[in-house]
């Protein structure tokens, strides 16, 4: 049986839950979302699992979530099990190849993934991002320059975007 491992920690962001499995980060959950989607993937990509609590598993992850929440880390080096569907991996392979401190609409990562005329779907999917954060799905705007959507709020969306973007005019890329 599969174990899915957890733990929670307070950030500058606010309190975050992390999910793991012996492949690799599996689960960001945001502040505010509160078990609002993890028990659904469960269902969906982990049936059967046991979750359990262990801040050590989580340790490499926490740390670098952190650092880069207090601006210190611009790249992650995680292993990550992302379960998703093939259209939702082919997303956030897209999402992933976002540069730190830019943007794109979601009309530009659905043209880049292969599906140009799956803008709505390209929303879903990037609203079902399940390692937020490390999948800079907060990266994604919409086609005006509006924020669009953010499962840990638009404030913590702007406030991620206005961080990246100020570290990069200030040249502090590490």
């Amino acid at each position: 049986m599969e174990t899915i491992r957890t733990c929670e920690f307070q950030s500058p962001a606010g309190r975050l839950r992390l999910g793991s499995t012996e492949k690799g980060l599996c689960w960001v959950e945001l502040p505010g979302a509160a078990g609002r989607g993890f028990s659904g993937w469960l269902r969906v990509y982990a049936p059967g699992a046991q979750v359990a609590d262990d801040a050590r598993a989580n340790r490499s992850a926490r740390e670098q979530v952190l650092e880069y929440l207090e601006g210190d880390r611009i790249h992650f080096e995680l292993p990550l099990d992302l379960r998703a569907t093939p259209f939702q991996h082919a997303v956030y392979e897209q999402l992933l190849a976002i540069p730190y401190g830019e943007t794109r609409s979601y009309a530009e990562v659905a043209r880049a993934a292969g599906h140009p005329n799956a803008v709505r779907a390209t929303g879903t999917a990037n609203g079902a991002n399940p390692i937020a954060l490390v999948v800079p799905c907060h990266r994604v705007i919409a086609s005006g320059g509006g924020l669009g959507g953010y499962g840990g709020g638009l404030e913590l969306k702007r406030r991620l975007l206005a961080m990246e973007s100020a570290r990069v005019r200030a040249g502090g890329l590490l």
